[in-house]
């Protein structure tokens, strides 16, 4: 089988049986099946092979820029290492090639006839005088005027005059700051680097050119602005009459462009029509003259509806099928024919708005490209889009036709329908299908901005086009049906990253925007998060930190509620960026709760004062109302807006009381340690028998504590009275204390006391006494017992407490055998429990001494 004459079978359908061929291609069947590669060592990846993400880094100012169209663009400091050097610039014959790129293209078909300038000779070498001396000079003139014919003409005069040669700009919805780096671009060659602000008046205050700049929209300040950035080039601006004067003190020279007189006004007609007027022609271009006040352009779509109209008497078609022109023979003057054949002439009416009746009269290929054109606010696709928009392979000529009729005007290096078209043609009904074609063209650049092959250069060169595709649909973006996409959210997202590429960041902005408001109609969530990602990066790139801080956050916002990881890291990553160049710590500056970690809300919360605070009696707990734990919460869980006052403030105080518990805790430890240390290694130990309770205290002869034994006892002396229970509290008032007295049971074993000497009576002979040493409370003690998790050892006493302590309570033991020390110690011992709860362990055993003195 021929390889180039491709069957059917190659492409999956079956013919029937019908093709020749063979029976291995068939499988020997009726069915067709696919034919293995003609190269076995290439791999067949079928036909939806999925096309790898084009990322593209440039430089702009101290920022490396990584434009990345799935996860959003990234951006870091630029390393040494990646920093360019100092731009060079253009040679003549690159010059040149700019200067031929800054053309719209000719179109296809016939060449135009070329029309000279009339009446604009002496207009031509003043404006070529003025650029001589370094002068700049605004062309004014209405539209329609030959304003743009002039400014070429005027540029070729000057080709010499600057060492930079002649640099043509398009003002059309163009910034001051955009011309700059339009002018820095055309003179310099620098892929990839874009300079900041500072960079780039450095460069363009070098630069020696003649600028032709056309269909300027800002005047006043706007104009000063770039006429002093840029010293040592003179200017020859193109505007209408509505744009805004220079100011005053700019020393801009005014040259103004009015009509043509009768003359010139019927030399064009015959130019264009190729021919000499009747006297009834002469007539009627004598009435237009005087209704478009001599405007070359009404001219010229004068001649074009005579030239039709010769046409039509001809009986010959203006294009044959394909909708390239036919070559008809030259007309020198009217044909003469009967009454009812001729043709009339158009109208006077017909004349001034001759749109629709240019248009009806052209190829259907040239009338769907009205239509489009319409859709887009005046925009012409370029020429190569137009088979694919209208469905016809020949459509491209379409724009020739077009050119002829006086129906588009060049604007820069593309076609736009000429001054009063737009209007002229939505009253005869063309903008009734401006979505249905706006759609269309959102389809055909989606597709066709996304494919490998087109460069980001080619998709800016077309971004007028694409964005007011966006402009019309933008509005009216509802939700997709389900597993659909929205295609404007597609477009959007196709075109802002070749318009980030191709450093056109005017055009990437305004994507970036319409983007944000399609995906919020649309409902795309993550969709909505890229964009406002992209536009925190832009605004970063040019030192809008408040504005970058506020997009990057609101993207990280909806990325973590979709759970994008990659997309939340770039985003963060911006944001430390931002942090890092205001010098603020990411987080303190927003509400965001993405910035405080997740996992303060999640984790269970430490006692107040931290683990060991809390399990020590005697330290009391940390402040509820502290103003660092407060804080710290409320900004972990977002419910309160105190967050955003937190500040340094709040992690100064959680520092602080940080170390303060870190120092108590070391203090702690120390005790515990030393305490060991000190200690004796009894197998009775106090802490087996003692709980936390600091009033459970342990008898005098436990032998624990440093507690006096007592001798044996050899029961001569009286101990009715030791033996009974006490019948009055201590000093404290309150039964059960380490301050009341407690004799020493018959079941415990007596022991000797290393301070006391018997007495003859088996009683102590010192201390004995009647009365007590000890003074009573100078008033009652309300405060109540501290509190305990385990009950006291000894039993509460079941008798009510008395409201004064007795003197005999502390006389009543002194026939007892037992001494423990001077009574000079009750006074310590009684105040003891008093003074701190962390020494109540230690003072029983004090205290109950000296209360059996």
């Amino acid at each position: 089988m021929d390889p180039n004459s491709r069957g059917p079978e190659e492409y999956g359908h079956d013919d029937g049986g019908t093709s020749r061929a063979s029976e291995f291609e068939r499988g020997g069947g009726g069915s067709p099946r696919q034919r293995p590669p003609r190269d076995p060592l290439t791999p067949d990846f079928g036909q939806h092979t999925p096309t790898l993400a084009r990322t593209v880094q440039l430089v702009t100012g101290d920022y490396l820029l990584t434009v990345n169209p799935v996860d959003g663009s990234e951006i870091e400091a630029c390393p040494p290492g990646e920093r360019p050097g100092r731009p060079q610039k253009l040679t003549a014959a690159e010059r040149a090639e700019v200067e031929r790129a800054a053309r719209p293209p000719v179109p296809p078909g016939p060449a135009l006839p070329s029309l000279p300038l009339l009446e604009r000779q002496e207009e031509r070498e003043r404006l070529v005088r003025l650029l001589a001396r370094g002068r700049s000079v605004r062309l004014t003139g209405p539209a329609g005027s030959g304003r743009t014919s002039l400014l070429n003409l005027v540029a070729e005069d000057c080709g010499d005059l600057a060492p930079d040669g002649v640099v043509r700009l398009s003002g059309f919805r163009r910034t001051p700051g955009d011309l700059l780096y339009d002018l820095f671009y055309a003179v310099h060659n620098a892929p990839l680097h874009r300079p900041e602000r500072d960079e780039l008046l450095e460069y363009v205050r070098e630069i020696g050119a003649v600028v032709v700049l056309d269909d300027i929209e800002f005047g006043g300040a706007g104009l000063d602005e770039l006429l002093d950035a840029t010293p040592e080039c003179a200017f020859v601006i193109g505007a209408t009459p509505d744009v805004p004067a220079p100011s005053a003190d700019s020393a801009v020279e005014e040259v103004f462009l009015g009509g043509l007189e009768r003359a010139g006004g019927v030399d064009i007609i015959e130019r264009t029509v190729g021919r000499a007027l009747s006297e009834e022609e002469a007539n009627w271009a004598g009435d237009l003259w005087f209704e478009s006040e001599g405007l070359p352009l009404r001219f010229v779509q004068a001649g074009a509806l005579l030239r039709r109209r010769d046409q039509l008497r001809a009986g010959t078609n203006a294009v044959d099928e394909f909708g390239v022109f036919e070559d008809a023979l030259p007309v020198d003057a009217p044909f003469e024919t009967e009454a009812g054949d001729d043709v009339p002439l158009p109208s006077l009416g017909e004349a001034a708005a001759p749109a629709p009746l240019l248009a009806s009269r052209l190829s259907s290929s040239a009338r769907a490209t009205l239509r489009f054109s319409v859709a887009l606010g005046g925009e012409v696709p370029h020429q190569a889009h137009l088979p694919a928009l209208v469905g016809d392979t020949h459509a491209d000529a379409a724009l020739g036709e077009l050119a002829s009729c006086g129906l588009v005007s060049p604007v820069g290096s593309r076609y736009r329908l000429a001054a009063g078209v737009v209007q002229q043609l939505e009253t005869a009904g063309y903008g009734d299908d401006v979505d249905a074609r706006a759609l269309t063209a959102a389809q055909h650049y989606t597709w066709w901005a996304g494919h490998p092959s087109v460069t980001p250069e080619r998709v800016c060169a077309e971004a007028d086009a694409v964005l007011a595709a966006l402009g019309v649909l933008v509005p009216g973006t509802t939700a997709p049906a389900e597993g659909e996409e929205s295609v404007t959210v597609q477009l959007a997202r196709t075109a802002a990253p070749a318009f980030a590429a191709g450093l056109h960041w005017s055009a990437w902005e305004r994507a970036l925007r319409s983007g944000a408001e399609a995906a919020r109609l649309a409902g795309e969530v993550s969709e909505q998060a890229y964009f406002h990602h992209e536009l925190g990066i832009l605004a970063l790139c040019g030192g809008q930190f408040d504005r970058s801080r506020s997009e990057l956050e609101t993207s990280i916002g909806l990325r973590s509620a979709l759970a994008e990881k990659h997309g939340t890291v770039s985003g963060r990553r911006a944001l430390a960026l931002v942090a890092d160049r205001t010098g603020t710590a990411p987080g303190l500056g927003s509400a965001s709760a993405e910035e405080v970690p997740d996992a303060r809300s999640e984790e269970s919360q430490s006692p107040p004062g931290g683990v060991v605070a809390a399990a020590l009696p005697g330290v009391p707990p940390p402040s509820s109302a502290d103003d660092s734990t407060l804080v710290v919460h409320r900004a972990a869980s977002g419910s309160t807006p105190k967050a955003h006052r937190a500040g340094i403030r709040g992690l100064a105080r959680r520092n602080l009381v940080a170390a303060g518990a870190g120092a108590l805790l070391a203090a702690v430890l120390g005790t515990v340690v030393t305490l060991g240390a000190t200690s004796n290694n009894d197998a009775n130990n106090p802490s087996d028998k003692v709980g936390v309770n600091p009033s459970a205290s342990q008898g005098l002869d436990d032998g624990s504590l440093g507690a006096d034994k007592p001798k044996s006892d050899t029961g001569k002396g009286d101990t009715g009275t030791a033996t009974s229970r006490p019948t009055d509290p201590g000093p404290d008032g309150t039964y059960g204390t380490s301050d009341d007295p407690t004799p020493p049971s018959d079941t415990q074993r007596p022991s000797d006391s290393p301070s006391g000497t018997k007495g003859s009576g088996g009683g102590s002979s010192t201390g004995s006494s009647s009365h007590p040493t000890t003074k009573p409370p100078t008033k009652s003690p309300t405060s109540k017992p501290p509190t305990s998790s385990k009950p006291p050892t000894s039993p509460p006493p079941t008798s009510p407490p008395p409201t004064s302590p007795s003197p005999s309570a502390s006389t009543s033991p002194s026939t007892s055998d037992s001494a423990s020390g001077p009574a000079s110690s009750a006074p310590a011992s009684s105040s003891a429990p008093a003074t701190s709860n962390s020494t109540s362990a230690s003072a029983p055993a004090s205290s109950g001494t000296g209360a059996v003195i």
